[in-house]
């Protein structure tokens, strides 16, 4: 009697405790304090996008002007981009075990051909990078340019080095200066890519002569799966799910106005509209925090994701510490923007900025 009366006491101080995690709200909240009272903030827009490259062949890459011509006109002072930095590359490629299958074969270039033609590695390759920019001309050569693009390819940053690529005259996209005909090569293709950040972030940069842009994404949470099937038939039911098929129809209707300028900012609206964040939540993070399996699949696939999003936000956070009281516009798939947009709010040195004063 005595023990059935303790075991019960305990299951009831364990759901009190349970109760007591799910309710409570701690007292602090960075949001609430927000500086600095001396000197400019950081402002920081996020901009969602889709992923050009699964948008359709009809898609022209000349019907994005309307939307750069917008995000010109608020200046930015640095972007940042969600592709893998050659440093985390780097770093993935030192343990095969983890990333080899996950995301090094995915995410990351191999930079041996502009080792070859540089002489540096990636490391090596990132402080010289960091070196010729602490003193770069205002006016710099052609061959500085042609030099500091061979530099960023080698430390495994091909949009940054598109950059300078797009900043020379067409006359002086050549080989030289470190850019040997592989490299020449390797920034045509870029150049090329249908990709938002070399359609959009590198074109814009150069546009506003900036010299670089900044890598910020993060895939040091992945991790390789034991049961690939098993895994995808129970994410695949998790995603079968009505608030999916509503992003698939919102998506499909929109595709049919990618031929015109208008056409496609109203995607890039639809994309940053203030209900899209919840309505990833419900139909993907959501429905995967619920995913009833064994392996508890959902559970590590929202680990990932939320791991991810906060190693992203600590990276734009540690950009703007760099070079504080910044315009930054940060340009990332659609579905990390409410995450990015949250975790940045919290954020002391950061305030943000609607996208809808720009897209309008």
């Amino acid at each position: 009697m005595l023990r059935a009366m303790a075991i019960g006491l305990l299951i009831a101080s364990s759901a009190c405790g349970t109760a007591a995690a799910q309710t409570y709200r701690p007292e602090f909240d960075p949001s609430e304090l927000k500086g600095p009272r001396v000197g400019s903030p950081n402002a920081v827009m996020v901009l969602g996008t889709p992923h050009l490259s699964g948008l359709p062949q009809s898609f022209a890459p000349a019907k994005l002007e309307g939307l750069l011509k917008r995000l010109q006109a608020w200046r930015p002072q640095t972007i940042a981009i969600e592709a893998l930095s050659g440093s985390q590359c780097d770093f993935m490629r030192r343990h095969p075990a983890r990333y080899e299958s996950t995301s090094v074969n995915r995410y990351c270039w191999d930079p041996a051909p502009a080792r070859a033609a540089t002489g540096l590695d990636v490391p090596s390759a990132a402080a010289e990078a960091e070196r010729l920019l602490a003193s770069w001309p205002a006016q710099p050569t052609p061959g500085q340019r042609r030099r500091l693009a061979a530099v960023f390819l080698a430390a495994g940053d091909g949009a940054s080095g598109l950059v300078q690529w797009l900043r020379l005259p067409p006359s002086e996209r050549r080989q030289g200066d470190g850019l040997d005909e592989v490299l020449v090569a390797r920034l045509e293709a870029l150049r090329g890519r249908r990709n938002e950040n070399t359609l959009i972030a590198a074109p814009l940069a150069a546009r506003l002569g900036l010299e670089r842009v900044y890598p910020m994404d993060d895939h040091t949470a992945g991790r390789p799966v034991a049961d690939r099937k098993a895994y995808g038939e129970a994410m695949t039911r998790a995603w079968d799910n009505p608030a999916t098929a509503k992003r698939k129809a919102v998506d499909e209707r929109l595709a049919g106005r990618l031929g015109t300028d208008e056409g496609v900012l109203a995607i890039y609206r639809a994309h940053n509209a203030p209900g899209l964040a919840r309505l990833v939540f419900d139909g993907d993070l959501g429905a995967a925090l619920e995913e009833p399996s064994p392996q508890q699949f959902g559970r590590g696939y929202l680990g990932y994701w939320e791991t991810r999003n906060l190693r992203m936000a600590a990276n734009i956070r540690d950009m703007l510490a760099a070079r504080p009281g910044v315009r930054a516009l940060v340009i990332v798939g659609a579905a990390h923007k409410g995450y990015l947009e949250a975790y940045l709010d919290q954020m002391h040195d950061v305030h943000l900025v609607n996208t809808d004063e720009v897209l309008r």
